[in-house]
């Protein structure tokens, strides 16, 4: 596609004609590999940076986790470098900024943000540096970049590029609308550049009011794969209170994230304050570190819960919607919603949270007619809310009873086209309510007797469990299932799953109520029995998936999690981010932390090899990491 521009050229002051030479995506990749560490832009990125250094408008659509902000920041970095100007970032929350603004500090980039948060002096600095032409990005909120005092201060300044981030805002059928938002289009009067328009949820009429309400021209339409291949969606139909907190604790307790110490964390999403109150409450008395957060707390409670989490002291959090936009933590593995949102856009952007590091994650919506009251409720009063309200709750209901693939569903909404791929991973998809009602209209199978090496398999695969579990799940992994019951207690990774799948599930049964009767097996438990080898101690199978190194699982989590580098490198982004007022990832990512692990570099030209470094962080960190990697680089396997 042939780019045509339609922003502000640089323009060489002796000739006073535009430059001979456009800037070039092969220049933006080395921006990119320069401040952020990567050799090569993710899908769709490239598409949208290409627009934006060319001057065409943009309207970009990734999913949440895909990196959009580097869509409008290395387009920044590289008109800075030219001497284009500076780029106008509008953002919608004030902690979404100052993220932002640490972040691109700490890899060495010059940006600000001009919020009502700041005092008077840190406000005339951002001011003073902006007019100076000192900056690369300014981030500011929709409201002040309505303001008429704001325009008139940008036609003072040479602007590269105008960047709207969250740009599902501008629409007033969307789940966040911001009146402001539908005033940008009057930056357009003062500033002759290109603009970029930037969200994670949208469905094709969102877009289309987009490109409208922010008065975009021919603009550039990036769209990526809405799918996320790590996340696995789960929708359970609950109604009772109590019903929900035993599920939630056995999702924790799934997820391994019931303990105060350990790898991952969680987000439990609730739609009231009163609800988020409660389940908190009902957690920590069952022994989970969490932390609660809504608007309904003070700014210093928020805060602190915040700062909790993000650094680990709590694992799992509680929250509403007042939670999340622009969080930038790589290892959520479990989001879960204990009350309904209010529309699917909501929903995929809270739960596309999870797994932003790329590793398995697990999105779980409880659901229930409750749920559509409470929403409902949280509507009410406001006639247009109310029309939107009743329109979004309808979409959300069919996404919730659906027998169709989770994923399929969501990509469908989004993209207005069906016929998206199966996931292969969701609820409906390992465990079909369409193949059990089916299964149950035909006659059931006939029982037959397995032969002797088929009794041995199962012994053996008995042998191997971590710990005693129920005849229907064995046979079901004996025969290759994906239910997702199976994923406790190690059934999907026994050598011998799947080597039965010739039997059916009642025979298998049979079998071990057979071996039971004759006692290979034997029963533990009396509430839920289940089966195991007699006269193995079952404390000895806890102790070998936490324990012992010879146990069955602590390989692949040595190998997930990283050894004794990756443990020391943690301790020290810590110890940084606390000398230095940071969060944690802004010193480097979970992910940098695994390569180094895993690459052990003895250089600061093998430091450059690891992605998501960059040059700003390896002149700065680069010493200490390769310290800790001498040092204990041979006791790290």
């Amino acid at each position: 596609m042939a780019f045509r521009f339609r922003g502000r050229r640089p323009v060489d002051r002796d000739t006073n004609s535009p430059m001979p030479t456009a800037a070039t995506l092969e220049e933006a990749r080395e921006r990119l590999g320069e401040v952020f560490g990567y050799p090569e832009f993710r899908p769709g990125q490239a598409d949208a940076v290409s627009a934006a250094i060319s001057g065409r408008d943009a309207i970009v659509l990734l999913p949440t986790g895909l990196g959009k902000s580097l869509c409008y920041q290395v387009p920044a970095l590289v008109a800075n470098r030219r001497g284009a100007g500076t780029t106008i970032v509008v953002s919608p929350l004030i902690a979404l900024m100052n993220d932002r603004v640490g972040a691109l500090s700490a890899r060495g980039v010059c940006a600000a943000a001009l919020h009502s948060h700041q005092n008077e002096s840190q406000q005339t600095e951002a001011v003073t540096s902006f007019l100076r032409g000192e900056l690369a990005l300014l981030y500011v909120s929709p409201e002040r970049a309505a303001r008429a005092s704001f325009r008139r201060m940008l036609g003072r300044v040479k602007i590269a590029l105008l960047a709207i981030d969250e740009a599902h805002c501008v629409s007033q059928w969307g789940h966040d609308f911001r009146p402001d938002y539908l005033l940008l289009h009057e930056l357009r009067e003062v500033v002759d550049a290109p603009m970029i328009a930037l969200t994670a949820t949208a469905t094709q009429a969102v877009v289309a009011e987009i490109e409208t309400g922010l008065g975009l021209t021919d603009p550039v339409h990036v769209n990526s794969d809405l799918g996320r291949p790590n996340l696995t969606f789960e929708v359970r139909s609950l109604r009772a209170h109590a019903e929900r907190l035993e599920c939630l604790i056995s999702q924790l307790e799934t997820a391994d994230l019931r303990g105060r110490r350990g790898p991952g964390r969680a987000i439990i999403y609730c739609s009231t304050r009163k609800t988020t109150d409660s389940v908190s409450k009902a957690l920590r008395s069952a022994g989970v570190g969490v932390g609660h957060y809504h608007a309904g707390r003070t700014k210093l409670a928020r805060q602190r819960a915040q700062q909790a989490f993000e650094a680990g002291r709590t694992r799992v959090l509680v929250a509403t919607n007042a939670f999340g936009m622009g969080i930038d933590i790589p290892d959520i593995r479990l989001i879960v919603h204990f009350q309904a949102p209010g529309s699917v856009e909501a929903y995929y952007q809270e739960a596309g949270r999870a797994g932003r590091d790329g590793a398995p994650a697990r999105c779980v919506m409880f659901f229930g007619p409750s749920d559509l009251m409470t929403q409902r409720r949280i509507a009410a009063g406001n006639t247009a809310s109310v029309r939107r309200s009743e329109g979004a709750l309808a979409a959300l209901e069919r996404y919730a009873v659906s027998h169709h693939c989770r994923q399929q569903l969501l990509i469908d909404h989004f993209s207005g086209i069906d016929g998206a791929p199966t996931c292969g991973r969701c609820d409906v998809c390992t465990d079909s309510v369409a193949a059990i009602v089916a299964s149950a209209r035909r006659s059931p199978a006939p029982i037959e007797a397995l032969p002797p090496d088929a009794l041995e398999l199962i012994v053996s695969a008995v042998s191997g469990l971590r710990r005693p579990v129920g005849k229907v799940n064995l046979a079901k992994a004996l025969r290759g299932s994906r239910a997702k019951t199976l994923t406790r207690g190690g059934l999907l990774t026994l050598p011998e799953y799947g080597k039965l799948a010739g039997y059916s599930e009642s025979s298998i049964v049979a079998a071990v109520d057979g071996m039971l009767g004759d006692g290979r097996l034997t029963r533990t438990g009396r509430k839920y029995p289940t089966v195991w080898i007699p006269g193995k101690p079952v404390r000895a199978a806890n102790q070998s998936a936490t324990g012992s190194s010879a146990g069955r699982t602590r390989a692949p989590r040595s190998r997930r999690y990283g050894g004794q580098i990756a443990r020391e490198l943690d301790n020290y982004r810590r110890r940084k981010a606390r000398a230095l007022k940071w969060k944690t990832y802004m010193v480097f990512q979970r992910n940098v932390i695994l390569a180094v692990d895993r690459e052990q570099p003895d250089s600061h030209a093998a430091l450059a090899r690891i992605p998501g470094l960059g040059f700003a962080k390896i002149e700065r960190f680069g010493d200490d990491i390769l310290e800790i990697v001498r040092l204990h680089g041979d006791r790290s396997s």
